[in-house]
């Protein structure tokens, strides 16, 4: 039995392990744990490729895998993130028995995930960029922005919100848009050709020492607008 073969897919399923507990300890309103078992989710899915490319174990069930474990990492946990996010604020809006329904809503995030997933799947223009937000991007947008949103939920419930609605509506967007993103594996250390990598890991580093958590957020805004600037 050739065990070499299968360290991806075993990499791949702790990033699907670790999603799952994100999820769980979101909807237990641990928002921060969410985060961090979001970001170790990260780490996995990006491991599970370089595992795969130093030892030569590609498989078309690897593959598969990991848009299962990016599903569930990257599109059920931060659904559960604003649905733990409405479900705090909706029971103070005036909208009586409506009130119960409205987190339902963050299943925006989910399924333009599983969107952005499928449409990746089969898209071969994405093979040394992106067209469109990657999930990982989107989950940890998400993960930072509403641990950093909690505090503030009761300040004014429903401005919060028609707020967050909005948002995780426009980012889903994000997702399946023809914008293209860039890659952020870099071929070589020189300046050139890599000018916005290590603009966005220069700013990346200022925002959280700035910002804390909440510059994890600020990085994936910077993110898509640097992208956004280069396709004008």
């Amino acid at each position: 039995m050739n065990i070499r073969k299968h360290i991806p897919n075993a990499i791949t399923c702790l990033s699907l392990a670790s999603g799952c507990i994100a999820g769980v300890v979101a909807l237990d309103g641990n928002l921060l744990w969410a985060a961090v078992w979001i970001m170790i989710a990260a780490v996995f899915d990006f491991s599970d490729g370089f595992a795969a490319r130093l030892l030569k174990a590609y498989s078309p069930m690897g593959k598969e895998l990991d848009s299962l474990a990016d599903m569930v990492g990257f599109g059920v946990a931060p659904g559960m993130i604003v649905f733990h996010l409405l479900r705090e604020a909706c029971p103070f809006l005036p909208l009586d028995s409506l009130n119960a329904y409205i987190p339902y809503l963050a299943f925006v995030i989910p399924v333009f995930s599983g969107l952005r997933l499928a449409k990746f799947n089969i898209d071969e223009r994405q093979t040394t960029s992106f067209i469109g937000l990657p999930v990982p991007a989107h989950a940890l947008f998400w993960s930072s922005l509403a641990y950093s949103l909690q505090p503030i939920i009761h300040l004014n419930e429903a401005l919060f919100v028609v707020v967050v609605i909005l948002s995780a509506t426009l980012t889903s967007l994000l997702l399946v848009s023809e914008i293209p993103m860039f890659s952020l594996k870099v071929k070589s250390l020189s300046w050139k050709g890599n000018e916005r990598r290590y603009i966005l890991m220069g700013c990346t580093i200022a925002f959280i020492l700035l910002f804390g958590f909440l510059g994890i957020a600020g990085a994936i805004f910077l993110y898509v607008l640097l992208s956004v600037l280069n396709k004008h």
